[in-house]
């Protein structure tokens, strides 16, 4: 099991793009969470509505239910502008996992009070278009944890993120989302990971746990 799983959001965890989007959050849309109950399961910006992926619902709920403990939570997300990385952020904080549960709650599970180094989004500098170049780095040095410890899921329809994430971040497995967020292509990273890894990591878990204690708010 990797110590952490890191989504992309726009076409992976929901939809549409936020590059398409003109304007901040200015409602939600309630209805059934997978027959969990009812909560957020969209939110207006203008006329759009940005809702999760069925299969990244499941996945998440799952995630929340503690059935990949110790698992954890991060995002890389490369939004075009500081408005689309604002409206996600926005929407990361309204979505709803379950009923009363925000996708961002979920993010914050397993992590020191306030940590936010598990949550990149944009482009803007210190980060850039290339994950692999600084989503992923930064991602190491706030978590504490090693690229051996990660998998990902991009829709890399755009740039192979994957791609240049698995070339220049050795040890990260990846996988592919081009339709949105399947439940079955988060099975297939979980059994690649473990054909990958399995049994090969006692260690770093504790030099992460090490690296968060010395570092309880970034």
């Amino acid at each position: 099991m990797p110590e952490l799983m890191v989504f992309d959001l726009d076409d992976c965890l929901w939809s549409p793009e936020m590059f398409t989007l003109d304007e901040m959050p200015s409602g939600v849309v309630r209805g059934s969470l997978n027959g969990r109950g009812e909560g957020v399961v969209g939110v207006k910006s203008g006329s759009e509505t940005i809702r999760l992926f069925p299969g990244a619902l499941r996945v998440l709920q799952e995630c929340a239910d503690g059935e990949y403990e110790p698992m954890r939570l991060g995002i890389a997300s490369s939004s075009d502008t500081p408005l689309a990385a604002s409206i996600a952020e926005a929407s990361l904080r309204l979505l709803e996992v379950l009923p009363g549960l925000s996708l961002r709650d979920l993010l914050a599970r397993g992590w020191p009070e306030d940590f936010e180094g598990n949550v990149k989004i944009g482009r803007q500098k210190p980060l850039s278009s290339d994950k692999s170049r600084t989503h992923f780095p930064q991602l190491r040095d706030d978590t504490g944890l090693p690229f051996t410890s990660m998998a990902f899921l991009d829709d890399s329809n755009w740039s192979d993120h994957c791609l240049m994430v698995y070339q220049n971040c050795p040890g990260v497995v990846t996988q592919r989302t081009p339709n949105g967020l399947q439940y079955s292509e988060f099975k297939t990273l979980l059994d690649n990971y473990d054909k990958v890894h399995g049994g090969a990591r006692t260690a770093p878990s504790k030099e992460a746990e090490s690296t968060l204690n010395n570092n309880p708010a970034r």
